[in-house]
Parts: C-alpha cells; structure tokens; sequence
C-alpha cells in the first residue's frame, strides 16, 4: 500500500518540478524566492506547484505587483523563504545523522545548526543582503531573530513527523532507499503548516519581507501597472533601501517596508514561545527526554 503512494508521490513531484522549472523564469519575482519554490517543490510535490500557481505565477501580464499584494501571499513567500532554506539544512542533517547513526541529540543539533546555519547566513542574510544596502553584516543582523523563530515552528513540525513515520514505513531511516525521502516531503509539509502563522507575524510586524516583484526587462524605463507601481528602491526591514527592484503596495503588505517593529520585549516572549514550542514537539518525538 505504502510503495503505491510513494510511486505516485515521486510520479507527480516529478511532474510538478519540470512545470515549475519550466515555468517560473517568466515570473517577475526574486531570483532567492523563485529557487525557493523550485527547492520546495522538490520535497512537496504537488502542493509546492499549487502553491506557485496560487500564490505567485503572474495571472495576467503586467499584474504581478497586484496579485502578490494580498497578506495570505505575502506570508507565503515568507514561509516559503524559511522552509526552502531551512528545510534543505534539516534534511541534509538527517540524512548525515542517518548515515552516521548519529544519536537522537546528535541528530537533532546537527539537523538545528545546518538549518540554521544555512537558512540564515546564506539563503535569508546572503541572499537578501541588497535589502540591506548590500550589506551583508547588517543582513545578518536584521534577519537573526526572524530566521530564528521560524526555524524552531519548523523545527517543530518536522522532528515529530519524522519520528513518527520512520519507525512506520519499512527503510525510512535509509537515506539511500525512497522511503526516506517520502518521510522527509512529509516532515517538511507539516513544517510548513507549522512556520506559517509566525511568519504571518513576522510579516505583519515588518521583521520579514513576503513576495517580491522585480522590475521586468521592458519596465527598466520605470513604467507602471495601475496603481500598482514598481519601485527600483523598495524599503526593506528596519528602514533599508532594496535594490532588487522589489515592488511595494498601497497597503504596507509586502512585508518589509520599513514600518514600525515590536519592542524588545515583544520580540524575546515571541522568541521563548517559539522555543517552548519547539522542546514541546521533541518531548512528543519521544527518545529526547
């Protein structure tokens, strides 16, 4: 029963990463959130597709900047950004920690610090340094927090999924037999639906961009689309100026547009939630404590 989900699981993965590849060029949106979807539809198949169409892939030509606009969207891209980067750096801990029979602690610190790791200093701080006026120093500082509360919400969706289903599906702890990837499509799915309400948080509270619009070949010029324009400097987390060429809308909802922020005393209970959340699912992982 098992193998004939899995077959078609990986059937129509396949399907949906050659459309998305196929596709995505077209869209003006950042090159860092258009390898985004390309990295999640690799482990979530159809959904991550679903998602491009319905969150994304420009309906009509020129309409970008509008569709993106609504908040549902723009906490996607956030999410995405999160599950894309840090999600790579779990899995690749797990299949390691697989591979070495690492511990259950073992396993989970090195799953935590590649996710991490590379979420932060490379896919959200490297990446989006121009957010930052290009520096990457500052990139790192002012996307620390943000990369830090939503690892741990997906973190915490993944460990518990995985602990579940490994001992469930026969060579799920192989990262060299299919199972194992199924396992992790699953883990990175409910990660997702886990990192989603904070990163709609983190949104709202400016702290983190959501979808991006760059300027199109033909509107280098600087033309515009209704009352939608295209901004060659959008404003950027904490005040920044971007020179993606990132669109802003009329109702601050891009995310990162430089409104105001929580205070500190916000953002360190917002950050313990997280973290109480997180050693909550490895209490129900089991094998932890």
């Amino acid at each position: 029963m098992i193998e004939g989900v899995m077959l078609v699981w990986f059937v129509l993965t396949g399907l949906s990463l050659a459309f998305v590849v196929i596709d995505i060029p077209k869209t003006p949106e950042s090159t860092v959130l258009k390898w985004a979807f390309v990295i999640l539809v690799v482990f979530t198949g159809p959904l991550g597709a679903f998602f491009y169409v319905l969150g994304c892939r420009e309906p009509l030509k020129g309409h970008h900047e509008q569709f993106v606009s609504a908040r549902w969207r723009q906490v996607l891209g956030s999410t995405m950004h999160c599950a894309a980067g840090d999600g790579l750096g779990i899995i690749a801990g797990a299949a390691i920690g697989a591979v070495l029979h690492l511990s259950p602690w073992s396993d989970f610190t090195l799953e935590y610090a590649l996710g991490f790791g590379f979420g932060w200093t490379y896919f959200q701080a490297f990446a989006m340094r121009d957010m930052y006026d290009g520096s990457y120093t500052r990139s790192l500082r002012e996307t620390f927090i943000p990369e830090l509360v939503s690892m741990n919400l997906l973190m915490a969706g993944m460990i518990p999924t995985m602990k579940f289903l490994m001992p469930r599906i026969e060579n799920a702890g192989d990262p060299f037999q299919p199972a194992f990837w199924f396992v992790m499509s699953m883990a990175l799915i409910v990660g997702f639906a886990l990192a989603y309400p904070i990163n709609w948080w983190l949104v709202v509270n400016n702290m983190k961009h959501g979808m991006l619009t760059v300027l199109r070949a033909e509107e280098a010029g600087g033309a515009v689309h209704g009352e939608h324009g295209v901004a060659a400097n959008a404003v950027a987390p904490g005040g920044g100026d971007s020179s993606t060429g990132a669109a802003t809308d009329d109702h601050g909802e891009h995310g990162g547009d430089g409104g105001e922020q929580p205070g500190s005393a916000t953002i360190f209970f917002v950050t313990l939630f997280t973290f109480a959340v997180l050693i909550a699912a490895l209490w129900l992982a089991g094998g932890f404590f």
